[in-house]
């Protein structure tokens, strides 16, 4: 009765502490200095304004204005144009129409913005810990972690905090994932109802499109579990058709408006968004600049970064020490990871890493196929994009966020397991690291973000 209930309460207190510290992010983050959040904040202005969804066009970028603000760190004496920042007006509407209600009640409160993109974040820490208790029931510690890390790495919480339609999309990423495991497992998840939460995510974010390939193969690997009498491929292309149309029955309207408006091919708006933010720095033209060495060196080191904490416009890093832990905990648990490899080939039953029957082990196996593939997509579509504009921010991959954080929760946890596994009370032990972010991330809040992105003073 005791591990259930200290359980229940650690769920409890890392979901307090995620709240309370995105709370503080979302109160005490200075106004505008999150990536992207003033033009995410007009298309919540303009519906409300405008009583119409908007459209991108020419003039919704200005990168000399906006490079102005980002120097002086926002003034208020320079704020007068800050409405003409939208050139994140071909998004997909869903956050922004969420929004918008909290717009009109609070007469436009940046804070009221943000707190419910915190709010809207509890949906990826919770899934986060849903995920972990699925694929592994034994170890609770293991979800626990994961949840942690999620709510807690301080980048982003950054994010989740500030408005941008991140939070949202993310969201729907992890409720994903969470019904592919479950219908990866044999349960509480119909095809149809995963064809309603990819239609959401065409309503939300282009970064939730991935979404179809892991899907697709999650209603494959649960197909090839039936016996060979029920393994019919036309059952398998029906499950595949069902998902997809509901997919668009729900969001696919979300495309022929883009297509009414900017014309055919750009369903997304991406073409008009790309013709529209002259200025924006292209590869091509950083690697002529610096050399090939030093782009991918930049690359490299700001990716890393800025994944773990980089805050404000990319202006405001974390500390080297901060850095150099978390390196530690990264090839601490990459070791760990290798160990506990070692151990499943070594002993195949031992029920501490949760494959204690042959058929758990094949469909953990099968899970970690899905868990792979959503990093990996997201860690592409990362690349992808970075093959055209300069966008080195670690961000960008948070859709893969959670089964990264599986993996790494996973390799601390293996040395716990052989340094302390003979004592019960240990695997306790695993969470603490990754819940000891809640205080790095009050530290940076205060030591650093507010310090450092504050307007300056006049007078």
């Amino acid at each position: 009765m005791l591990p259930k209930l200290l359980q229940r309460t650690l769920f409890t207190l890392i979901l307090i502490s995620y709240l309370l510290v995105g709370g503080l992010f979302a109160i005490q983050t200075p106004d505008w200095q999150a990536p992207d959040e003033p033009a995410h904040y007009n298309v919540v202005r303009q519906i409300v304004t405008d009583t119409a969804y908007p459209v991108i066009e020419a003039g919704d970028w200005n990168n000399r204005y906006l490079e102005t603000l980002k120097s002086n760190r926002f003034a208020p004496a320079l704020l007068s144009g800050l409405n003409t920042v939208q050139y994140e007006d071909h998004q997909p509407p869903l956050y922004y129409l969420l929004q918008a209600p909290i717009f009109a009640l609070t007469g436009g409160s940046l804070h009221a913005l943000r707190i419910a993109s915190v709010l809207m974040g509890t949906i990826i820490v919770v899934m986060a810990y849903l995920i972990g208790r699925e694929m592994f029931p034994g170890q609770p510690q293991i979800a626990l972690g994961a949840m942690a890390l999620v709510g807690l790495l301080p980048q982003h919480v950054h994010i989740l905090a500030s408005v941008n339609n991140d939070a949202l999309g993310e969201a729907v990423v992890a409720v994903a994932l969470w019904l592919m495991v479950l219908h990866v497992k044999g349960s509480r998840a119909p095809v149809w109802l995963l064809g309603v939460v990819l239609g959401i995510g065409l309503l939300t974010k282009t970064t939730t499109y991935f979404l179809v390939v892991p899907a697709a193969m999650a209603i494959w690997l649960r197909w090839a579990l039936r016996p060979d009498g029920e393994r019919k491929l036309v059952r398998l292309v029906h499950l595949w058709l069902v998902m997809g149309v509901i997919a668009l029955l729900v969001g696919g309207g979300w495309w022929l408006r883009n297509i009414g408006t900017y014309g055919m091919p750009d369903f997304l708006g991406l073409a008009a968004h790309d013709s529209v933010v002259i200025g924006q720095l292209r590869m091509d033209d950083l690697i002529s600049d610096i050399g090939n060495s030093a782009y991918i060196d930049q690359f490299l080191r700001t990716t890393m970064r800025s994944y773990w904490g980089q805050f404000g416009w990319m202006a405001v890093p974390l500390e080297a020490r901060i850095y150099l832990g978390i390196q530690i905990l990264i090839v601490f648990s990459l070791i760990g990871l290798i160990l506990r490899l070692g151990i499943r080939v070594m002993r195949p039953r031992d029920p501490a890493f949760g494959n204690d029957l042959p058929n758990e082990a094949l469909i953990q196996d099968q899970l970690w196929i899905i868990m792979g593939t959503v990093l990996l997509l997201s860690m592409g579509a990362f690349l992808y994009y970075n093959s055209e504009f300069v966008q080195f921010q670690g961000r960008y991959m948070y859709p893969g966020l959670i089964p990264f954080a599986l993996a790494l929760v996973l390799g601390v946890d293996a040395w716990r397991h052989w340094l302390l596994g003979r004592f019960t009370w240990s695997r306790w032990l695993t969470v603490l690291p990754f819940w000891a972010f809640a205080l790095v991330d009050v530290y940076v809040l205060m030591r650093h973000i507010i310090p450092a992105l504050s307007p300056p003073i006049v007078g």
